[in-house]
């Protein structure tokens, strides 16, 4: 398996502090991003998924139908939609 490049390394870092600022989470808190391949029709070959879970243990994640390096601070939903972040205890999540 191949190490990621800088380019990869930096743009996870950088998809991370943008959602840190977007939710106002705190330094503590885990951000997990990951590129995900798509097989289903119609869906971009690659989408990036940011996991993230509260101090109270609340998963949250979206997705960005980008790959990695293509994702921009704009493609983050806006702060007020975290609450529709929220995954379901016990729903099956193929991210995290």
């Amino acid at each position: 398996m191949l190490a990621p490049s800088n380019n990869r390394h930096e743009a996870a870092t950088l998809l991370k502090r943008w959602t840190r600022a977007r939710f106002a989470l705190a330094d503590d808190v885990t951000i997990l991003v990951s590129e995900i391949e798509s097989g289903v029709p119609g869906f971009p070959p690659l989408q990036t998924v940011v996991a993230f879970w509260s101090a109270e243990r609340t998963h949250y994640h979206f997705t960005v139908f980008k790959s990695l390096e293509e994702v921009v601070e704009d493609d983050l939903p806006p702060a007020w939609y975290k609450d529709a972040l929220v995954v379901t205890p016990g729903a099956q999540c193929n991210c995290c």
